[in-house]
C-alpha cells in the first residue's frame, strides 16, 4: 500500500497506520513536497523560471546526493533515472533526488553491473544502453543533461533543425563558443558570462559518449562548489523576489586535473547512438 501524505490530515494518517499494522499490508509512508518537480518550474509558460542562483543550488544539492549515493553510501547505489521530473523541492526549494524504483545497489570492490536497460529518453547514457553495462558514470551523463536542461530550459528531447539532439549540438555550441543562442536568455541577464561558460563546458563533459572521459559525480559537487563560492553579482527582478530563499555558501575546494576543455564530441556514427529510440 502507498500512502500518500496530506498536510493536516495526521488523524487519519494515524489510523490507516493501525489498520496496516493490524492486516500486515506492506506500507510506503512519502514525505510531503510541497513544491512539487524541477521540470514543472523549469518549463512554465513566459520568459521568467527559476533564477540562476537557485538553479545552481539545486545542481549542487543534486550532485552532492549522488556523490554520496556513489561513494558515502555503505553500499553504493547508482540512481538510474536522474532527470528534472525525478528532483523535487520542498518550501525553500531545497532539491530532494526521487523515485529509487529503477535504483540498483553494487558492490564496493564492483565498478558497474550488467542488468536490463531502464531510464528515460533523452537522459539516458547511450553506452549504458548499448553495452547494458551500468556504471556510475551513467549518472553522470544523466546529471550533465539536467545541467544542459538548467542551462537552456530546453527538454532533453527536442532536436534542431539538422536532426541533432540537444546534448551533441549543446557540445558543439561548447566547443564553438557560441552559447547565446541556445542558453536561456534569463540566466544570460542575470548572471556572469564566465560563470555559465564553466557550467557549460562541465555539463559538456558530463555528457562525453566515452564514460571513462566523463567526471565522477564528486568533481562533479566540488566543481559546482567551487564556482557558487566565487563573487557573484546579485539581480533584483521579479524572478528572484519570487524565489529567492536564505542559501549557504559551502567553502572553496580546488579541484586539480579536472579538465574542463569542451572538445567536438561526437561524429556522425556517435551520434547516431545519441538519436535511437531509447524506452523508458
Amino acid at each position: 500500500m502507498r500512502l500518500q501524505f496530506f498536510p493536516n490530515n495526521h488523524r487519519n494518517i494515524v489510523k490507516l497506520l493501525g489498520c496496516c499494522l493490524e492486516t500486515e499490508v506492506p506500507l510506503l509512508v512519502y514525505e510531503f513536497i510541497s513544491n512539487g518537480m524541477l521540470a514543472h518550474h523549469l518549463h512554465v509558460e513566459g520568459n521568467i523560471s527559476l533564477p540562476w542562483n537557485d538553479r545552481m543550488r539545486i545542481a549542487l544539492e543534486t550532485s552532492k546526493a549522488l556523490a554520496y549515493l556513489h561513494l558515502a553510501a555503505s553500499t553504493p547505489v547508482l540512481h538510474r533515472d536522474i532527470k528534472s521530473s525525478n528532483i523535487l523541492l520542498d518550501d525553500n526549494l531545497t532539491a530532494k533526488v526521487s523515485d529509487f524504483g529503477a535504483s540498483r545497489h553494487i558492490s564496493i570492490d564492483q565498478t558497474g553491473v550488467t542488468t536490463a536497460i531502464q531510464g528515460t529518453i533523452g537522459y539516458l547514457d547511450p553506452m549504458y544502453y548499448y553495452t547494458s553495462r551500468l556504471t556510475d558514470k551513467s549518472d553522470v551523463f544523466s546529471f550533465g543533461v539536467l545541467l544542459i536542461e538548467l542551462l537552456t530550459r530546453k527538454r532533453p528531447t527536442v532536436r534542431t533543425s539538422d536532426g541533432d539532439s540537444l546534448v551533441s549540438h549543446f557540445a558543439s555550441l561548447v566547443t564553438e563558443g557560441d552559447l547565446v543562442g541556445i542558453i536561456d536568455p534569463q540566466i544570460m541577464d542575470e548572471a556572469e558570462v564566465e560563470k555559465v561558460e564553466e557550467v557549460a563546458k562541465l555539463a559538456a563533459m558530463c555528457t562525453k559518449l566515452n564514460g571513462e572521459d566523463r567526471p565522477t559525480m564528486r568533481e562533479v559537487e566540488m566543481t559546482l562548489e567551487n564556482l557558487r563560492t566565487t563573487k557573484k553579482h546579485t539581480h533584483h527582478n521579479i524572478a528572484t523576489k519570487r524565489y529567492e530563499k536564505d542559501q549557504i555558501v559551502a567553502p572553496y575546494i580546488s579541484i586539480e586535473g579536472l579538465t574542463m576543455e569542451a572538445s567536438r564530441q561526437y561524429t556522425t556514427e556517435e551520434e547516431m547512438l545519441l538519436s535511437g529510440a531509447y524506452p523508458r
